[in-house]
């Protein structure tokens, strides 16, 4: 005799979805969104577009459109959105799409129903004949949330698999629809033919997870068959993806889809305490920040525990939690548990939830920035092998650098080539000198121009600033190697900054000016995950050979980097700061470097000048933009060469735009506090209260007191420079910017933030992030040290940031520039405990 067991959460009691005020359908577990958030075409496919799940308070699905491959990669060509119409009245969504390569459109529409939702797709006009039997209505399934999980397709059970191990075909060229036009996708080993997944499984019904109520979603078609594909097995990064394909030859509508998402009864998400995983100095203020769901009831009060020697928790602190509002779709208390100043371990307790361990300590900070100098930055150096005890993290990768890019070409990553060269190399032909020093700018392998001057920008003010002197990397350029955990007897900033400074001076030398940047040509090279040093054969190209032949100096094969050379006067003043301010740091350790950075920023301010001279009206307007650049790099040559001329120019241009965006240049005036007169200091003092005033705006705006960022790309940048810029006007002014303002932003980028409560900054902290998007995120692993974006705002209302996934660059790649920003605010925090 059978035993049935029944699990009531499994089958919800009729929960309809209905549309809510922010335009999409809701009930409590389940949230449908019909393309809030759209396709952005500069990246393509951001894995944040489309039909999308976010079930029981995780985004599961996303990308649901009308595709034109069975699994979609990032940079196959996507929709744009013509139209969306919101019908409130009958619950209804309709959205129309369109493929402008092809003159193709389509509408769905999405109306609630039953307990779940039916999307119907229609077409005016057939599937034009190139797309038959490629277009497809799409839904992308994150793997993460189904690892170890099983599924029914018309009854039949499977697995999804927790590594690719499908069936695939390879298919020829032209049997695949283009990827976005005039990019070189492929080299030419056979990598042009494409392969082509096999579904793993096809069928009228399937079943996702019908063991887990919180993510048991059901989905039938009436007409065409679902297929789910794996899209890991042509990218590391792909999902597993339900389609049916388009019938050909037919208008009106063509295909409907119920989607029913299991809700759990009377379901709500868990309280999420949030808090600085570094812990507090006893003299600070102590909030913690709790996040409800907006059906949760709040409680009265919150309790902090010493945790002692012996393992006993004893209460210190239980007090009123105070009610702050809402923010995005979640109700938010505040803990503040400032009162308690001794030394020790503590765990914050709030009904059923309890926070791991934290410290309160007079010494919290000072080994926060140690992970990102002894790693993570030793791990970014380009054209160096990179050696920790028995790991290679990389070989010396780009030996060959680098080819001049040619006219006129629009690179899928953003880099752009004008009408000409703006130098004096031919197209494709090699620019000598560019194989030294520099950085990987952050998940990928190129040089990043603008990043690196803000890097170099970065560590100058960390050793004028605040003698950050740790030594605990060996760098040794003749041999090209670097070993981590190894002291040289040379302060790590330093050795980092002559490494960008490299990069940086071989640009200005060889070129004549700054260069946009310098990236492998193709995707293929492009989406290489594994060591750097394979993308190429770093032997440098020579034309006079065939493709993979060599004479042991050089190849035949073009796969050297292009350097992007397009010149822009913004970069060359952004050039300019950075060389200057590295002259001043690197005089006493690498002095003919010194003098050659200081040469490089009067040659490129001086042309900059002349340049500006010739310019038409219009031509000065679309360079507006490079005035906080132009400024700044007055500033850092009036210190470095302390010539009146630009001061002048400096104080001429900083005035203005403090009235107009006092927040934006607030840093840049700090930084020119203590080399002014007392009449600039005077003036700058006038500002602090207006400041002061726009600082604490963002306590009425999010409950964390700092500035979060909507946008594709996570805030913790602007949290960082935030808290950069308290530091100094708490050092000139500390009557009216308290020291709280700088430890609002530690506390942010430390844990107390929304959506979870793990420090931003892999290492550091009692829980962090070990899952991000660095060179090694095909294995979800993390590089200690890295900083990443951190939260993303969804439309309308969602924060997210994946600990389970590390494909979402916009919430976890880990760059240079962010990371540097982070070195000089942990030299900062150190430096403000010392005035304590």
């Amino acid at each position: 005799m059978a035993l049935i067991f029944c699990l009531p959460a499994l089958r919800s009691p009729a929960q309809k979805l209905k549309l809510n005020k922010l335009g999409y359908f809701e009930t409590p577990g389940v949230n449908v969104l019909v393309f809030s958030n759209q396709y952005n075409g500069i990246f393509q496919d951001e894995k944040t577009a489309g039909v999308e799940l976010i079930h029981h308070g995780v985004r599961t699905i996303t990308g649901g459109a009308v595709r034109l491959q069975n699994t979609p990669e990032q940079w196959d060509l996507v929709p744009t959105m013509s139209s969306r119409k919101v019908d409130s009245v009958n619950h209804r969504i309709d959205v129309t799409m369109h493929y402008a390569d092809y003159d193709f459109d389509s509408r769905i529409s999405v109306v609630s129903k039953g307990n779940g939702v039916e999307l119907s797709l229609y077409l005016d006009k057939p599937v034009p004949e190139k797309l038959a039997g490629r277009a497809g209505f799409n839904l992308e399934v994150i793997p993460s949330a189904y690892f170890e999980k099983t599924f029914f397709v018309d009854g039949k059970p499977g697995e999804f698999p927790l590594y690719p191990a499908g069936l695939t075909k390879m298919l020829p060229s032209g049997q695949k629809v283009p990827q976005f036009a005039g990019f070189s996708t492929f080299d030419d080993r056979g990598r042009n033919e494409f392969i082509d997944p096999a579904p793993l499984a096809t069928g009228k019904t399937l079943v996702m997870a019908p063991e887990d109520p919180e993510r048991n979603i059901k989905i039938q078609s009436a007409d065409a068959d679902l297929m789910l594909f794996d899209g890991r097995s042509l990218a590391q990064n792909g999902w597993f993806i339900v389609r049916s394909l388009l019938p050909a030859g037919k208008t009106g509508k063509v295909l409907t889809w119920y989607i029913e998402p299991n809700a759990v009864p009377n379901w709500k998400r868990a309280p999420v305490i949030e808090f600085s995983q570094v812990g507090y100095r006893p003299e600070q203020q102590k909030t913690a920040v709790i996040e409800l769901d907006k059906s949760d009831a709040p409680l009265k009060t919150a309790t902090l525990f010493e945790v002692t020697a012996d393992g006993k928790y004893i209460e210190r602190l239980k007090s009123d939690v105070q009610h702050w509002g809402q923010f995005t779709r979640y109700n938010y208390l505040k803990f503040d548990f400032s009162s308690v100043k001794k030394s020790g371990l503590y765990v914050i307790a709030y009904g059923n939830q309890k926070t791991n361990a934290f410290p309160i300590n007079a010494n919290v900070y000072e080994n926060i920035g140690h992970p990102t100098m002894d790693v993570w930055f030793p791990v970014q150096m380009d054209h160096m092998m990179v050696n920790e005890a028995y790991r290679v993290w990389h070989g010396a990768p780009f030996l060959d650098d680098a080819l001049q890019a040619p006219p006129n070409h629009q690179h899928f990553d953003t880099y752009k080539m004008g009408a000409t060269t703006d130098t004096k190399y031919k197209p494709l032909e090699r620019i000598p000198g560019l194989n030294v020093g520099g950085w990987f700018d952050a998940g990928d392998f190129d040089i990043e121009t603008p990043s690196h001057c803000s890097v170099v920008l970065s560590f100058a003010e960390a050793w004028e600033n605040f003698k950050i002197d740790r030594d605990e990397t060996y760098v040794d350029y003749p041999t090209h190697y670097v070993d981590i955990h190894r002291p040289d007897g040379k302060p790590d900033v330093l050795q980092q900054l002559e490494h960008g400074t490299l990069a940086l001076v071989a640009q200005v030398v060889n070129i004549g000016h700054a260069a946009r940047g310098i990236i492998v040509p193709n995707l293929h090279q492009y989406h290489h995950l594994g060591d750097a040093v394979n993308e190429t054969d770093n032997l440098p190209y020579n034309p006079l050979l065939k493709p993979y032949q060599s004479d042991g100096k050089s190849s035949g094969t073009m796969d050297d980097r292009w350097a992007f050379t397009t010149r822009n006067i913004a970069l060359d003043y952004q050039t300019a700061a950075a060389l200057a301010a590295a002259s001043r740091a690197l005089k006493g350790y690498n002095d003919t470097l010194s003098v050659k950075s200081l040469q490089c920023a009067r040659k490129l301010w001086l042309e900059d000048d002349s340049l500006k001279m010739h310019m038409d009206s219009a031509a000065k307007a679309r360079n507006m933009f490079a005035s906080g650049n132009e400024m700044q790099a007055a500033l850092q040559l009036y210190i470095t060469t302390k010539e009146p001329q630009f001061a002048d120019h400096f104080k001429k241009m900083i005035m203005p735009m403090l009235d107009r965006f006092p927040g934006f240049v607030m840093i840049n005036a700090l930084h020119a506090y203590p080399y002014m007169d007392k009449d600039y200091q005077d003036k700058i003092a006038g500002y602090m209260q207006k400041y002061k005033a726009s600082c604490d705006e963002y306590d009425k705006q999010n409950p964390y007191g700092v500035p979060v960022t909507p946008g594709g790309w996570g805030g913790s940048g602007q949290v960082i420079n935030f808290a950069i810029t308290n530091y100094y006007a708490n050092k000139y002014f500390p009557n009216i910017i308290g020291q709280e303002y700088v430890y609002k932003g530690l506390n942010y980028i430390f844990g107390c933030h929304p959506y979870s409560n793990l420090s931003f900054v892999s290492a550091v902290g009692g829980r962090s992030k070990k899952v991000t998007y660095g060179n090694n995120r095909a294995d979800f692993r993390f590089i200690p040290g890295g900083v990443v974006p951190g939260i993303l705002l969804l439309k309308p209302d969602f924060p997210e940031n994946k600990e389970d996934w590390p494909f979402f660059w916009g919430e976890n790649e880990v760059t240079i520039g962010g990371c540097a920003q982070y070195v000089v605010l942990s030299g900062a925090v150190n430096q403000l405990g010392q005035h304590n």
